[in-house]
Formats: C-alpha cells, sequence, structure tokens
C-alpha cells in the first residue's frame, strides 16, 4: 500500500466502504435465477444434476454426452445469466464432438449461495469431481473452457486439476486491470476483494491452450487476449 492509498483509506467513511463492496459485487456478477430453457429444447439428451462444492453450497449443473469416447468440455460461463443462456454454444460444441458438462456457479440459476471469488473456484472444482470420480472420466479427456470471467474461472481449475488442454474465450487479465481502463484514477488495488487474476496463473500452465478474442470484443479488450496469449 503506497502513501496516497493509504490516505485515500482514511478518508472514506465505514458506510462508503459498504457502499464500494456491494459496488464491486454488483458490477461484477450478473446473475438470473429463471432458467429460459434447457438442452431438451433444442432436441439433445442430458442428465440434471446436483452436485456440492467444498463448502457445501448445492449445485446446479447439466451434462450433455455424445459418444462414449468422445472429449467432454467442463464450460464454465460468463458473468451474466446462468446455464440456459448458454444453448447456442452447448449446440456448436455438441457440433464440434464433444461431450459437455454445465455448470452455475453458486448464486446462478439453481444453485444455492452467494458468488465469490472463491466461491466459483469451489463450483469449478466440484463439477471437475464430478467427472472424474463419479462419471469416473480420465483428465486426458477433459478440456477445461472458460468463457469471460467463467475464463478466470477455468484458468484457476486449469492450476489446480490436470487436463487434456485450456480453451479461453474473451477473458479479461485480471479485474484490476479491466477496471482501470473505466476507472483510472482510483486506488483499485484498495478497493477490490475478487482479482480474477489470469495473467499471473498463466505462464504456470503446462498444457494445450487455446485462447479466443474477438478484436470487436466491446467487453473485454482485444489487447487482454493478445497479452494472454503472449
Amino acid at each position: 500500500m503506497n502513501s496516497l492509498d493509504w490516505l485515500w483509506t482514511l478518508a472514506v467513511p465505514p458506510l462508503a466502504w459498504l457502499g464500494l463492496r456491494w459496488f464491486e459485487r454488483a458490477n461484477l456478477y450478473f446473475p438470473k435465477r429463471q432458467m429460459d430453457s434447457d438442452p431438451g429444447l433444442i432436441g439433445l439428451g442430458f442428465e440434471d444434476l446436483r452436485l456440492a462444492a467444498e463448502d457445501g453450497t448445492a449445485l446446479h449443473a447439466w451434462f450433455v454426452p455424445l459418444e462414449a469416447d468422445s472429449p467432454v468440455i467442463l464450460f464454465c460461463h460468463g458473468n451474466g445469466g446462468n446455464i440456459s443462456f448458454r444453448l447456442d454454444k452447448l449446440l456448436r460444441l455438441r457440433q464440434a464432438g464433444a461431450s459437455v458438462l454445465l455448470f452455475d456457479y453458486r448464486g446462478y440459476g439453481r444453485s444455492a449461495g452467494r458468488p465469490s471469488e472463491q466461491g466459483t473456484y469451489q463450483d469449478a472444482q466440484a463439477a471437475y469431481r464430478w467427472l472424474t470420480e463419479t462419471r469416473g472420466l480420465p483428465a486426458r479427456r477433459i478440456v477445461i473452457h472458460g468463457e469471460s470471467l467463467g475464463g478466470a474461472v477455468a484458468m484457476e481449475l486449469a492450476g489446480r486439476c490436470p487436463s487434456a488442454g485450456l480453451i479461453l474465450e474473451s477473458t479479461f487479465t485480471s479485474v484490476i486491470e479491466l477496471g482501470r481502463q473505466i476507472f483510472p484514477f482510483l486506488p483499485l488495488n484498495m478497493m477490490i476483494r475478487f482479482r480474477y487474476d489470469t495473467l499471473s496463473k498463466i505462464s504456470r500452465l503446462d498444457r494445450p491452450l487455446l485462447v479466443m478474442h474477438s478484436p470487436e470484443d466491446d467487453m473485454i479488450p482485444y489487447g487482454m487476449g493478445q497479452k494472454l496469449f503472449a
């Protein structure tokens, strides 16, 4: 903490800090409880799952199988909606020849709880455990795929668990760096708890990586995708 950060914290009363904490969560997570559809509505058979995170939080997931020996995509979705908003992506992944496991973070869809950085990491691990322990799949068949915020979750999971590869789609380098592009004069290191620091973890990755990012992305800057790839 530098001296300016310290002075700034002294100037901010406790109620304002609480407001900043609420503002942070409200601008990072946009969950929807209502499920708009399910894979059956696009002609796909699926298993409706109930999982449990390490801290006991109850989670909801769908497993959409293909052939018995197909690769399996463990899909970590972005910060908005829930898994029922991702049926178009599910269909594309199935058409590409993969089985897919989609799960909702705590606070999203039918999953209990309230989202947080460590909570979303635990949720992804619960999905991975279901594939490897309950389903009995070897890690060499699992590809971890993260979209936007889910890319940061997928990066953390890839650092904890073996897999065949990692896909980062429209993923930011960190919440801090993303915030600085919007609020360049605020001491974000002091204000933000949920870091999702993908960039600091990616150099330790020891498996195949695919980075996908559109130059026309108006949410997550294209340069962040380039930085992650570099």
